[in-house]
């Protein structure tokens, strides 16, 4: 069997996030985390992406090597998966 990476919804990511889908949304189109269009109204994300995103930025600006402001004082999750 072919090695495939996983997709998830809004609604599945905003469960994994305990978040609501509205705000998985808002954070897509504000491009805090990475989605994959596919279609106009079908929108899909990677949860290894998203979590780089989530996570990346914040520990990046704590040693001065990212300069592109990042408003993150809502983000704050735990991203393990149960």
């Amino acid at each position: 069997m072919e090695d495939r990476e996983e997709f998830l919804t809004a609604r599945q990511l905003a469960k994994v996030l305990q978040v609501s889908e509205s705000t998985v949304r808002r954070l897509a189109r504000k491009r805090r985390i990475p989605s994959v269009r596919v279609t106009p109204h079908i929108i899909r994300f990677h949860l290894d992406a998203v979590r780089a995103a989530l996570d990346v930025p914040r520990s990046r600006i704590r040693h001065g090597e990212y300069t592109e402001q990042v408003d993150d004082a809502q983000l704050s999750f735990d991203l393990r998966i149960s």
